[in-house]
């Protein structure tokens, strides 16, 4: 198997001013065994990982310390979560332990609202991200792809956001095309599809729209193959990245002839 394209300095990935060399995002949770993990993003090589301080703290403390030393190992930078969280408090607690257990001010804000959904706390998402990042963190929120609710983050001061292609872990791919073609259209910040998505396709077509990256975890890991798959995935998205620079053709209503009729005669040209 080959690696994924390499890094392209003239269309840098940038959030909060810093540089990744990757738009792909992977999680470190459910994977078959730690070395599964270790082979996954030694081959996709993401531009960041994410980890849960929440649900690692549960682990037993030879566990715990062994994923620590296999986040050192892989030199990816980590991005902790709050994945698990259910109030502004419980999230803004969590964010300012993961920052003095990793040593970064990047957080990935998680809200749930909904435990059978995972649906996230829409309504409270904003206001904790605003006390975030006024505590200095760089706030990267997950959140539904409702353009308002995405506004808003931005508006209190979130650079980049991530909106869900579908609910988290269901694998079913973009379910409202119109709401985040309209996001793209309509946002000027790096948004980045974090949940949702099961195929290497997905991912294409998620970049293809213009989408800034994106964050696995469930569609990697609980793969047949999950390193396998996570190269599937590092190459879709520079596909898709690839493709929406280039500018793809419009489609069109009837089909169009694309081979030129050089040599036949005028007559059959102009009937």
């Amino acid at each position: 198997m080959t690696a994924p394209l390499p890094f392209n300095s003239n269309d840098a990935f940038m959030l909060y001013g810093e540089t990744f060399a990757s738009r792909l995002l992977l999680g470190t949770s459910r994977y078959p065994s730690p070395q599964i993990l270790e082979n996954a993003v030694a081959l996709s090589r993401p531009g960041m990982i994410t980890v849960s301080l929440r649900r690692q703290g549960t682990s037993t403390a030879e566990a715990h310390t062994g994923f620590w030393d296999l986040l050192k190992k892989m030199a990816v930078p980590v991005l902790p979560n709050t994945a698990g969280c259910h109030s502004p408090q419980e999230a803004i607690t969590t964010a300012q332990m993961a920052r003095e257990v990793f040593e970064t001010d990047w957080i990935k804000l998680e809200l749930i609202g909904d435990d059978y959904t995972l649906h996230p706390d829409t309504l409270r998402l904003v206001q904790t991200a605003e006390t975030l990042i006024k505590d200095g963190f760089k706030v990267l929120p997950y959140c539904t792809e409702d353009l308002i609710v995405c506004q808003r983050l931005v508006d209190v001061g979130c650079q980049a956001v991530m909106p869900w292609a579908a609910p988290i872990g269901t694998g079913q791919g973009p379910l409202n095309p119109y709401a985040m073609k309209l996001l793209r259209e309509r946002l000027q910040v790096p948004l980045l599809v974090d949940a949702g998505l099961g195929l290497p396709s997905h991912a294409c077509t998620v970049m293809e729209w213009g989408f800034d990256g994106v964050l696995l975890n469930t569609a990697v890991a609980l793969a047949d193959d999950p390193v396998a798959m996570a190269n599937a995935f590092a190459k879709a998205v520079d596909a898709g990245r690839t493709a929406y620079l280039s500018g793809a053709m419009q489609a069109q209503t009837s089909a169009q002839a694309s081979t030129p009729l050089v040599g036949t005669p005028f007559w059959h040209q102009a009937s």
